[in-house]
């Protein structure tokens, strides 16, 4: 008889399980998919400016430093509204938010395709950062309504796998604008870019208003017992973690502030490269389609990477190593590419740099994610992006002012590679700090 007991609870425990497997594959299907989809477009509006970069520059007689100012100063704006605007979705809720996000970015994205100088061309780039403002932080935290923390890494990967795919993707169809839109009803070819690649972020923008779900309990697409198991499994997760009563508070938490710090050094990786690698392989004596498909490896190499050590961290369940590892590739790679001597050995080492950048981004946020709920939560992943988002202004604004100085690229490769080493001693330091 306890034998049998036994083996009814086992037999029950086992179809718990399966049920549980089912549930989290059914959110990521329906949810996941979206947006990345939204985040590909996201993502190329942010970056665009890399490639139009190539013939605007010249026309409109910018320098390497005004390119950098502009391409940089988008998150000064964006870093700005961050916090603010993931504690409005919290409070609104996701599907409405990130709707009018994506609507507002794609409008003023449009704009830039009207820019006649510096001036207007700085200021629609701050703009764009305001409207923009919330969106990566408000998925990262939307994502925490419906995945329990032990299975968050391979859905982030998935979802900030758009980062590269926007780039590996996004690369060779802004070089095909731009060679074969020029002069189509007397624009230039990077204008037509902007016009273009602004449409679909709208059109999605009203998608997600019939598409997202606020909550598990909100959703008709899972069976009543679905909702209930998962809604009451992240319900005793999130009374587990901290979530202080003033949410403001978390923009002085130490922990909060040296998460940022660290992600400050990856996205010093991801940008400085991001803005500037269509230039850099440009030198290398690539006409300006043939550099929008060379661009493209290294991001492919980084997206194979990222779902592959994002699986990895998920079942080891380990988090800190395998962030601060793909954080020195990153760094290894970086170093290495300014000494090279050829390009195909360039493109190597920048391809390992975008590997490890890339790698250590899902992982980075796992953890990150791991110990705040509720309102805290919304502020501080909010600030924790910002902090690291300031990167994005320091590292397209330092390659510029470094290549103005110095003619080339070399010093500028070896100063981004300060920042995932950072990284890596941050978050190594953390170990005992974040669980």
């Amino acid at each position: 008889m306890a034998n049998t007991d036994l083996s009814v609870v086992v037999t029950a425990a086992a179809q718990i399980e399966i049920d549980a497997d089912r549930t989290i594959a059914k959110v990521t299907r329906r949810l996941v998919p979206f947006l990345i989809i939204c985040f590909f477009a996201a993502y190329l509006d942010r970056v665009n400016i890399g490639f139009a970069a190539l013939t605007m520059d010249k026309e409109l007689g910018f320098s390497p430093q005004t390119f950098g100012w502009g391409a940089g100063v988008f998150f000064i704006g964006y870093c700005l509204f961050e916090a603010p605007s993931n504690f409005i979705l919290h409070r609104v809720g996701a599907r409405r938010w990130i709707a009018r996000i994506m609507v507002s970015w794609g409008v003023v994205s449009g704009l830039m395709a009207l820019i006649w100088g510096e001036t207007s061309f700085v200021s629609l780039r701050l703009l764009l950062g305001v409207a923009e403002a919330g969106f990566a932080p408000g998925v990262i935290l939307y994502l925490t309504y419906w995945i329990p923390a032990e299975r968050r890494a391979l859905p982030l990967g998935a979802f900030l796998m758009a980062v590269p795919l926007s780039s590996a993707f996004g690369a060779p169809l802004s070089s095909l604008v731009l060679t074969t839109m020029d002069g189509v009803a007397n624009l230039s070819g990077w204008r037509w870019l902007f016009i273009l690649e602004a449409a679909p972020s709208i059109v999605l923008g009203v998608i997600a208003l019939s598409c997202l779900t606020n909550r598990p309990k909100d959703a008709r697409w899972l069976e009543p017992a679905e909702r209930s198991w998962l809604q009451a499994r992240l319900d005793a997760e999130l009374a587990t973690l901290e979530d202080p009563r003033d949410p403001w508070s978390m923009l002085r938490h130490p922990r909060v502030i040296l998460l940022g710090l660290a992600y400050f050094g990856v996205v010093l990786s991801l940008y400085g490269l991001g803005f500037w690698l269509p230039q850099m392989v440009e030198t290398y004596g690539y006409g300006v389609l043939a550099t929008g498909f060379i661009v493209s490896i290294p991001y492919v190499c980084g997206a194979l990477a990222m779902m592959a050590w994002s699986q990895s961290s998920d079942r080891s369940g380990e988090r800190h190593l395998h962030t601060a590892f793909a954080a020195l590739l990153a760094t290894g790679g970086l170093a290495a590419s300014a000494f090279a001597q050829s390009p195909p050995v360039a493109m190597l080492a920048l391809s390992i740099a975008a590997i490890g950048t890339l790698a250590a981004m899902p992982i980075f946020w796992s953890l990150a994610t791991s110990f705040l709920s509720g309102a805290s939560a919304a502020v501080g992943v909010a600030l924790i992006n910002s902090i690291g988002n300031l990167a994005g202004f320091v590292g397209p604004y330092l390659v510029g002012w470094i290549k103005t100085e110095t003619g080339g690229f070399s010093w500028a490769l070896l100063t981004l590679a300060v920042g995932p080493l950072a990284t890596a001693v941050i978050v190594l330091r953390l170990r005992h700090l974040v669980k």
